[in-house]
């Protein structure tokens, strides 16, 4: 019976000083109120009565959202900013003795670190130095932390809210902005339709101009052509002719037959050399065809008429 009463009451002391640390976790231990371990993951027994956890700690990363704070920019404009900062416990003991309510201290630290920024920043620049502001923070609150444990990874302007007034003079300059950029679309617009137009029309009258061109080359050079072709067979005629031994009886002939299809229906005056006529006359052969030396009369005689004498006179 005694037995089993130590073992119960051994089991009731042990038990519960058997601990199981999880992943990601540290325990911090004391020894009579003093730091004696770090606990990580695992197994691990804890002396009942002279031993205590006396904090237990998340390794995980961990996000600290601080409400919005008043921040004057050095242009004399008021606004709110809310922050989030991204941090992690690298050192349990530094975590559990360095500061009383080290995540308490973090975020009033953030708040001043954040108005001593933005102090030194006009609105625009606040508003355009979100990456810088955030840079800076994320420096100076890691090394302010460092003592506490803490590793800041990152610092995040979650929200800028300027006041009612600068938002509606804010909005007023994004309209005419737009504005402006549309109004400058539309001349763009219509100054490059404009250009295509005039190069559209230079290039339909160049290759108008060309295109005449061409046609009159064309031309010219069919007519160049009909007239080599007319001399040529003008050219061969008389050459063929030529081959023939065409006396000069026949030549003539030829030349009185175009006299003829030149005066043929039209009121033509033809002026015949007297050498060519008399040559006519001697040919037999024109004067048997034409009739032209029988029907040439001779000169008629001119009768004088006498003239009476002035017998005053005399």
């Amino acid at each position: 019976m005694t037995f089993v009463v130590i073992l119960i009451i051994l089991a009731v002391i042990i038990i519960p000083n058997i601990k199981i640390v999880p992943q990601a976790h540290e325990y911090v231990i004391e020894l009579l109120g003093k730091y004696r371990t770090t606990w990580s993951a695992g197994l691990h027994f804890k002396w009942p009565f002279i031993e205590r956890i006396a904090k237990k700690v998340t390794l995980k990363e961990q996000v600290l959202d601080s409400p919005p704070q008043p921040v004057i920019t050095k242009d004399n404009v008021t606004m709110q900013i809310d922050t989030v900062i991204y941090y992690a416990v690298y050192d349990s003991k530094l975590y559990a003795y360095g500061a009383v309510s080290p995540i308490s201290a973090l975020s009033n630290l953030a708040a001043t670190t954040l108005r001593n920024i933005v102090g030194e920043l006009e609105l625009d620049g606040t508003l355009t130095s979100r990456d810088t502001i955030n840079g800076k923070m994320t420096t100076i609150l890691d090394d302010a932390t460092d003592k506490w444990g803490i590793k800041v990874h990152r610092v995040e302007l979650k929200n800028i809210i300027p006041p009612t007034e600068i938002q509606n003079a804010m909005e007023k300059q994004m309209k005419a902005e737009r504005d402006r950029r549309e109004t400058m679309l539309q001349a763009e617009g219509h100054k490059a339709a404009a250009i295509t137009r005039a190069e559209g029309d230079k290039q339909a009258m160049i290759l108008a101009a060309e295109g005449e061109r061409d046609a009159r080359i064309a031309r010219a050079e069919g007519e160049a052509r009909a007239i080599y072709l007319s001399k040529k067979a003008e050219a061969d005629g008389l050459a063929a002719l030529k081959e023939a031994s065409v006396d000069a009886a026949v030549l003539e002939l030829k030349k009185y037959e175009a006299l003829v299809a030149m005066s043929d229906g039209k009121a033509a005056k033809i002026i015949v050399p007297t050498d060519a006529v008399d040559m006519a006359k001697a040919n037999v052969v024109f004067a048997e065809t034409t009739g032209l030396g029988d029907a040439t009369s001779p000169a008629k005689e001119i009768k004088k008429t006498p003239v009476k004498k002035d017998e005053c006179c005399e």
